[in-house]
């Protein structure tokens, strides 16, 4: 039986570390077919460097998951095969922007916005993504996730080219979480990246991955992205 969504963010508070699950049982994205999506270096402050997915929102700021925490950041635009360096632009974060009641106990409002310490120039691989109007109060069905994180879950690696999943949505009356069901979805090192559903807008962001002691397939939770932006502290 399903698992209500609220019950499963409690339970997560109590038994993970904060680190979302890389795409699992998805495939290779089409080279730049998702010019969005931002391959985020998270500097920490031991010196070691992790990764974060994010995506581009205006020439300037990047939305991600406000679990993706480090002393500093480095964004990556334009990227699909990680060592292939053309054409990819690496701009510092200047400032981050926290949503206000983000709780890493309760892991709810787990969102995040990135100034840019420059302007990202558009091209054919590198363009922002419009966020979803949700005010039908409609669950979108059919979506996606995508990221460099582990494809394998015996892997310590991420993957070196972005890949991509479909995920079906759950559970239609909880307020700030959506969540998916299945083998396939987002995968550790895929946190941050947008929720894209079938009018190629972002309506979530990646947040945590819930495995259930009853065994079954895991559950997958994406903060919905507030529809007051005033919710969204980006400086302006």
């Amino acid at each position: 039986m399903f698992i209500h969504c609220e019950l499963v963010v409690l339970i997560l508070a109590l038994t993970l570390d904060g680190q979302a699950s890389a795409v699992y049982g998805g495939h290779e994205a089409k080279a730049h077919s998702r010019p969005y999506m931002v391959l985020l270096e998270r500097h920490m402050q031991n010196g070691e460097t992790y990764y974060c997915g994010g995506f581009l929102l205006t020439e300037d700021f990047v939305m991600t998951a406000a679990h993706c925490q480090a002393k500093s950041y480095t964004a990556l635009l334009g990227v699909h095969n990680v060592r292939n360096s053309n054409g990819i632009q690496r701009i510092s974060v200047e400032d981050t922007f926290p949503h206000k009641d983000y709780s890493a106990t309760e892991l709810i409002n787990d969102i995040m916005i990135l100034k840019l310490s420059s302007k990202a120039n558009f091209s054919n691989t590198v363009r922002p993504i419009a966020l979803a109007d949700r005010g039908d109060g409609s669950l979108p069905k059919s979506c996606s996730v995508s990221g460099w994180g582990r494809n394998d879950r015996n892997s310590k690696y991420m993957s070196l080219k972005l890949m991509e999943v479909s995920v079906t949505l759950t559970d239609k009356k909880k307020k700030k979480i959506y969540c998916s069901e299945g083998e396939a979805g987002p995968g550790e090192g895929d946190a941050g990246g947008p929720l894209v559903c079938e009018d190629g807008k972002a309506y979530g962001v990646v947040s945590h991955t819930f495995n259930k002691a009853s065994g079954g397939p895991p559950i997958y939770a994406y903060t919905k992205i507030p529809e007051d932006g005033n919710q969204l502290d980006d400086g302006t």
